[in-house]
């Protein structure tokens, strides 16, 4: 929105509403029972996030050290970290969103002597599981923070760890085994008992009860049935293993299976099913998740792997019920690496599975509608270009946000939390994004000298997720930097969006007929229809790289910006496909802006106005007469290169970004900025406003997209209610002078922190001194002020001796100030004064641990140490000048005394000689 009642605002106002972040760079993963929050790792960080808005809710202070493991107790009250130091940190996971970072509650410096690889909880949130790189397995009591286990004797790095603590009522096997399950390098799964550790005490009851042999790699996953009956195992070895740990207890075909191969309750190995592909996470499904119960008979599990997909299995058949995630084209070998997956949490509560894949994406599951719900990035590198999108336009606007960043994917967020959609198309790293009138449809221009067009595809949801390409423009011979796509609408079309340009490295602009493709995505037909648009004209542009494209708002005009340094201006000629004729269009040159010492990196036609807007390399923003092609206006205030400039609030304002990784806002008319928003640390290649204007997204090469919010209408009402209460306040104000009432007076002129009103008033009560006996005896002179300095709150006294401290070096109010100041020092003790800055300096300080307390402190006495210093000089000139009044003033005494004795009795006074005497 960019006028209120119908008129322009002079000044629009923007606040940072909020950003998205890297949110997973490295490290395990964490997800509570719920889905609803997330823990991560970002860089030597663990970050809590929201799942469901997006917003982060803290992060986990560490010891500088990277995060080798990480787990969260299965209520998602504490979280536990090893770092590689190794130590071992345990943290209250907050239920609000936390200013400051967390602390832990308990470190162990040194918990293992090789780094952790893998931790585990049991499920009552008792007992905690690590296994280190040096073999060593050890059980900790989280409560009391002590070792209750160490297990040894693993031939290697342990690779994975469970519990097993059947908590099933309704099965014959006994309730009171207490197991932990670990797999290591050697290929073997061994089984401790706890109990009888615990127990005995002794070295024999170290050794495992079972070690159990079938892969021939690192088995990587581990999982156990909640009556503790059947045991999971994936490996590297490219199998999926079924434990059966209670061989009495076995149904009719799996004891069929396991005869001859047990005693007792030995475990036994049931089944081997060969998955095909290198298992990194495997688990049992609980019954209601599109399954039957775990019966015998009946179990299903999942596997997630190198192939970058989850796959649900049935034990009985060893055959695959369905695939979650979609099987993608043949791969280069770097594209499988950062594709595959590394770890897989199932959520039994919400019926998901969350899988995390190497290049640091974060995928939901639903087992029920069998798709994919969520998408998380986690990291999206350096972001070059960014745009608006409205698929469901005009019930949602601007409801996406499409982003190219450092890859060949192009990222598809929603515009009101974290999920988001990968699109794959392009060979190469996309460079630059346009969308169309309306805003279905959007062009993405990459390296791979290509154009691709995407539309979302059909859905029965308010708000669809799922993007794909329905066109291609292939003719460039270099990368294609720059996307123009036209900007009017035809109804009567099918899409509304006619024809596009496109810049290259090539140094040529190439019009492209787009009024065939459709405007919705068929997801049936698997990408096999994308029409390959034609080429309605070639110009040979510029001399050098184009950079930047614009369509003006009535298709009329088309700018092009270049690192030759100029800007050229074209006219649009088209003319749409009528019967049996084929559309045309050719562009010419109208004219050429120069002005600019660098290179052009942006071009943007004004929306109501004939105006071109250009920035440069020269950290100016130029703008430019589009009737003689001169420059009308100059922009200067950045320190770097300008990328990216548009029009807002009806062209009276103006937006930029530049590589000094600022944001600003810019009067048109007096040329002048008016605002700067500041939340990126490097270039800020992306800028984009939506078509309402209430909203400018700004993304950056660190990896941050902050989300500016219009609030010039919240900030008038907000500046409005201040006006009006301090027109009330200073009323009272004047009512309690008037009536003589000083106590409420002082409070009130210290509430508004008006120091001059302030003054006057102290001034006012030493010019009137009251005769009444109680205030003759008062320190200021005047009782209410007296009990006023006794009674003043900690950082209200605080802010009076601040004001005194102002006022002293003045010497027309350094009396009011020693008064003030005398009156203090006789009515409060230095223990009050001293409270009084410890109290100022925990204002605004969040108490989160005992540490605050001491910093607060320690700045409140720095505090009164630096108002005492600055004080003294001045108060010890004061002094040294009244005591030379006080001399000057026994001259005065000396001469009175001498007439009233009668010394010049009957001799003429010279009038000299007196002054002469007076001087000397």
């Amino acid at each position: 929105m960019a006028s209120i009642g119908g008129k322009s605002r002079l000044k629009t106002v923007y606040k940072n509403k909020r950003s998205i972040g890297p949110l997973h760079t490295c490290g395990s993963v964490a997800v509570s029972g719920d889905g609803s929050k997330l823990i991560t790792c970002v860089a030597e960080e663990a970050v809590l996030t929201n799942i469901l808005t997006g917003e982060e809710i803290c992060r986990f202070a560490g010891d500088t050290q990277s995060i080798t493991s990480l787990c969260l107790t299965p209520s998602a009250s504490q979280l536990i970290i090893f770092t590689s130091t190794p130590s071992l940190r345990v943290y209250d996971v907050p239920t609000a969103a936390a200013k400051n970072k967390i602390h832990p509650v308990r470190v162990v410096a040194r918990a293992h002597d090789a780094p952790v690889h893998v931790c585990t909880i049991d499920p009552s949130s008792t007992y905690l599981a690590s296994g280190s790189a040096d073999g060593v397995v050890k059980v900790w009591d989280i409560k009391r923070g002590y070792i209750t286990h160490v297990f040894k004797g693993h031939g290697g790095i342990v690779s994975a760890l469970k519990f097993n603590f059947p908590q099933d009522p309704s099965v014959v096997v006994p309730q009171n085994i207490h197991q932990l399950i670990t797999a290591s390098v050697d290929t073997r799964i061994r089984i401790f008992d706890l109990t009888a550790t615990a127990n005995k005490g002794d070295q024999g009851a170290l050794r495992p009860i079972a070690i159990l042999e079938g892969h021939v790699s690192v088995p990587r996953g581990l999982d156990v049935t909640p009556d503790g009956k059947w045991l999971i195992s994936g490996g590297r070895d490219s199998v999926v293993l079924v434990w059966n740990l209670h061989a009495k207890s076995t149904g009719a075909k799996f004891a069929e299976a396991t005869k001859g191969k047990g005693k007792g309750n030995s475990p036994v190995l049931a089944q081997t099913i060969p998955v095909m592909e290198r298992v990194e996470a495997v688990g049992f499904l609980q019954a209601g998740d599109s399954v039957p119960s775990s019966s015998a008979s009946q179990l299903r599990f999942y596997t997630a792997g190198e192939k970058g997909i989850v796959r649900i299995w049935d034990v009985k058949g060893s055959s695959v019920l369905y695939s979650l995630g979609q099987v993608a084209d043949p791969l280069t070998e770097d594209q499988e690496e950062q594709r595959q997956i590394l770890e897989a949490v199932y959520l039994p509560s919400i019926s998901t599975i969350a899988s995390v894949h190497a290049d640091q994406n974060i995928l939901f599951y639903d087992l029920n509608t069998r798709n994919l719900h969520r998408q998380l990035i986690g990291f999206n590198d350096e972001i070059v270009d960014a745009v608006f999108l409205s698929p469901n336009a005009p019930k949602f606007v601007d409801s996406h946000i499409a982003f190219a960043t450092n890859s060949s994917l192009i990222r598809v967020y929603s515009a009101t939390g974290l999920d988001a959609r990968l699109l794959a198309g392009h060979t190469e790293i996309v460079l630059s994004l346009d969308h169309g009138a309306g805003g279905k449809l959007f062009a993405s221009g990459s390296k791979d000298r290509s154009v691709r067009l995407w539309a979302p595809a059909h859905s029965n949801d308010d708000l669809p997720t799922e993007w794909g390409c329905i066109a291609i423009c292939e003719g460039h011979a270099e990368s294609v930097g720059a996307i123009a796509m036209s900007r009017t609408s035809d109804e009567g079309g099918t899409t509304g969006v006619q024809f596009m340009f496109s810049g290259s490295q090539d140094r040529t602009i190439k019009m492209w007929y787009i009024g065939d493709v459709p405007l919705v995505f068929d997801a049936s037909q698997h990408g096999e229809n994308i029409v390959k648009c034609k080429s309605l004209t070639t110009h040979k542009a510029h001399e050098k790289d184009i950079n930047s494209l614009d369509v003006s708002p009535n298709d009329r005009l088309l700018a092009s910006g270049s690192q030759d340094r100029t800007a050229k201006v074209y006219e649009i000629n088209f003319s749409r496909a009528t019967g049996d004729r084929s559309a045309n269009g050719e562009i010419k040159l109208l004219g050429t802006c120069k002005g600019h010492k660098r290179g052009v990196w942006t071009v943007r036609f004004g929306r109501s106005e004939r105006v071109l807007a250009t920035g440069s390399g020269d950290k100016t923003v130029k703008l430019w007469n589009l009737e003689d092609f001169t420059c009308v206006k100059t922009f200067e205030g950045h320190t770097n290169s300008v990328l990216r400039v548009d029009f807002i609030n009806h062209d009276m304002q103006l937006v930029t970004s530049a590589s000094d990784g600022l944001v600003k806002l810019w009067n048109v008319r007096e040329e002048e900025c008016t605002a700067t928003m500041d939340n990126h640390e490097d270039k800020v290649w992306a800028l984009a406003v939506s078509s309402n204007e209430r909203t400018i997204v700004s993304a950056a090469a660190d990896s941050v997209v902050t989300f500016w919010q219009d609030c010039t209408e919240e900030q008038e009402q907000e500046n409005e209610a201040k006006r009006s209460e301090l027109v009330l306040r200073e009323q009272d104000f004047m009512n309690y002078l008037s009536l003589h009432d000083y106590r409420k007076a002082i409070q009130l002129a210290l509430a508004m922190q008006q120091p001059g009103r302030l003054l006057s008033l102290f001034k006012d009560i030493r010019a009137t001194p009251s005769e009444s006996p109680a205030d003759v005896s008062s320190v200021t002179g005047n009782g209410a002020v007296d009990e006023v300095l006794r009674t003043l709150g900690g950082s209200d006294l605080a802010r009076l001796l601040r004001y005194v401290r102002d006022w002293n070096p003045n010497a027309k109010t350094s009396g009011v100030a020693q008064g003030v100041l005398y009156a203090v020092m006789k009515l409060r003790s230095a223990d009050d004064v001293i409270a009084a800055f410890t109290d100022e300096a925990q204002e605004g300080i969040l108490q989160s641990s005992g540490q605050e307390s001491v910093k607060s402190t320690a700045s409140g006495n720095t505090a009164l140490k630096e108002l005492v210093d600055s004080m003294i000089p001045y108060t010890e000139r004061h002094l040294s000048r009244m005591d030379r009044l006080v001399q000057d003033s026994f001259v005065v005494d000396y001469i009175l005394s001498e007439m009233d004795d009668g010394m010049f009795d009957g001799q003429d006074i010279d009038t000299m000689d007196v002054d002469t005497e007076v001087r000397s």
